[in-house]
């Protein structure tokens, strides 16, 4: 079972609540996932203003966003689809938990069905990268605030007590300042690749550090000795590393040998 990875003790957390307002209150987890998407929106807009893009920087957006919504919310919904049946139209429980491996996913397998959809040949695949990066670098501070997705115990002198009197690994800010720099690697470089070559790096990259940095987070493990985000992510690194492989031999079965 995938685990929710968002959930955490009642009193867990560096400042789980944001602030208070005529007694009503808000979660941090809850600010910095919307800064996050605003901002995703907002750099993908500026990047993507004076590409001649038409529509379809529009559609690829909407199609990204939406199915990263959906995507970060389908895995935590499939794993614990027995209590939501057992305890019935429980609101709680199905708008509870995301993860955003299963958000990154969502999101290209959304774009990737609307291109086809819509015959949208323009690749803008680059310049979604940036927005990805500012993103998740927004929802893993409000991780770390709240206090979900924490580390292993360490003896390191940046250890971060979640509130169990146990010194852990940050793992929320590791990712944050992984991404931060992609952030800005990508913003710098992705007028200089081809397009959508960049977005390949990025998901080679995100998934590769993804692979490592569960090492030292506490999830379940799955099968030897690995983690269900270990395994996903393994399978998203091998394709897209061998992406353009399967292509070409999917493309070279479609020719005559006289073409």
């Amino acid at each position: 079972m995938i685990p929710d990875v968002h959930s955490h003790p009642a009193v867990w957390g560096i400042r789980p609540v944001f602030f208070t307002v005529s007694g009503y209150t808000v979660n941090s987890y809850t600010v910095f996932v919307l800064l996050g998407l605003v901002a995703a929106l907002l750099v993908y807009y500026l990047n993507t203003r004076a590409k001649s893009a038409g529509g379809n920087a529009l559609y690829i957006a909407i199609a990204a966003a939406t199915g990263g919504i959906i995507g970060a919310k389908v895995p935590i919904w499939v794993a614990n689809l027995p209590a939501m049946l057992a305890q019935g139209a429980d609101v709680e429980m199905l708008l509870s938990g995301r993860t955003i491996v299963g958000g990154i996913i969502g999101g290209v397998l959304a774009v990737y069905l609307t291109k086809r959809k819509l015959h949208i040949t323009q690749r803008l695949g680059n310049y979604l990268v940036p927005s990805l990066c500012i993103g998740v670098f927004f929802g893993r501070i409000g991780c770390f605030l709240a206090g979900c997705c924490y580390g292993t115990a360490t003896s390191l002198s940046w250890g971060v007590n979640f509130g169990d009197g146990v010194l852990r690994h940050p793992t929320q800010l590791y990712e944050a300042i992984f991404v931060l720099g992609v952030f800005v690697y990508a913003q710098l470089m992705k007028e200089k690749y081809e397009p959508g070559e960049l977005f390949r790096r990025f998901m080679i990259a995100y998934f590769g550090w993804r692979f490592l940095v569960e090492f030292v987070r506490v999830n379940p493990v799955a099968v030897v000795g690995l983690t269900y985000y270990q395994i996903v992510s393994l399978a998203v690194v091998v394709a897209y590393l061998f992406k353009n492989v399967f292509r070409n031999a999917i493309g070279s079965l479609g020719r005559s040998p006289q073409q």
